[in-house]
């Protein structure tokens, strides 16, 4: 998942916990028009998306997409007493917000956010105490819960991204992908190369930069001026200093390449930058 720029509106939240008295077996077919994440902490029972099959239990994360049908099958009946049925789930939609050239341009969502329909989450209390903040805030509708939904609920897709990248076969991949950044930010002052990082983390070139977007969203070197120019804007506010001596710093020898690339990242120039956030012209 690339949540770069990801806007979200929340439809509703629940919660539901069945007990013993609630005895039974449920079958329900449906079609939605938005998103939906379900989060089962126990009980028994089957999802099946696109004619597939998969058991529900505890720690199993659902990702339902938009007009594609499926049915959820709650068995109450079998399940274990110790842990119940007992779901979170929450309905959204989304799309992507980007300021360019000091103008917002707002994309449709796709029709799907997420790779696959489910995952098994292992050790995943800090995601169920995130899931149950969102619902509770949702439920409790005080001042604002519009807008700490909202950012629950990207704190909720963010963390499950990091569990599941931290559990699966690839976790040697993330940590060297976490190393390359760090060493872009030691290393903000100068040039780095995809050759200089390929050997700081002994992988090809090639498959570094294909591994590197998976993960990110960006290239290599994209990534690394994004941190750049963030440097810079921070330089140019936090401590007025001129936009020559800006690029100097950062590693740029040329200033007016600086230029280009600060407004091709942020659709106004540094001098216009300056103008609008130190002078508020």
């Amino acid at each position: 998942m690339n949540a770069n720029n990801l806007f979200f509106h929340i439809h509703y939240c629940k919660c539901r916990k069945l007990d013993e008295s609630e005895r039974y077996s449920r079958k329900i077919t449906r079609t939605i028009q938005h998103h939906e994440l379900i989060l089962f902490t126990g009980g028994k029972g089957y999802i099946t998306i696109e004619k597939k099959s998969y058991p529900i239990k505890g720690g199993r994360l659902f990702y339902i997409c938009p007009d594609v049908p499926h049915s959820i099958e709650l068995n109450v009946i079998e399940s274990d007493s110790e842990k119940p049925l007992y779901f979170l789930s929450v309905h959204f939609s989304y799309a992507r917000v980007r300021l360019n050239n000091s103008q917002w341009e707002i994309k449709n969502e796709a029709k799907r956010l997420l790779a696959h329909f489910t995952w098994e989450l292992k050790d995943y209390y800090s995601i169920e105490e995130l899931f149950k903040a969102l619902v509770d805030r949702w439920d409790a509708k005080q001042p604002g819960y519009e807008f700490t939904t909202q950012t629950l609920l990207q704190q909720l897709l963010i963390a499950t991204a990091q569990n599941i990248e931290k559990h699966n076969r690839n976790y040697s991949i993330s940590l060297k992908m976490e190393r390359i950044i760090n060493y872009m930010h030691q290393r903000i002052n100068n040039k780095v190369t995809l050759t200089e990082l390929s050997d700081l983390v002994q992988l090809s070139p090639a498959y570094l930069s294909r591994t590197f977007k998976d993960t990110t969203g960006c290239s290599v070197i994209g990534y690394f001026n994004k941190i750049k120019i963030d440097k810079a804007k921070e330089l140019i506010i936090e401590r007025n200093k001129k936009i020559k001596e800006v690029a100097q710093v950062l590693g740029f020898a040329d200033e007016f390449y600086f230029s280009r690339l600060f407004k091709k990242m942020e659709g106004i120039s540094p001098s216009e930058f300056y103008s609008k956030n130190v002078h508020g012209l």
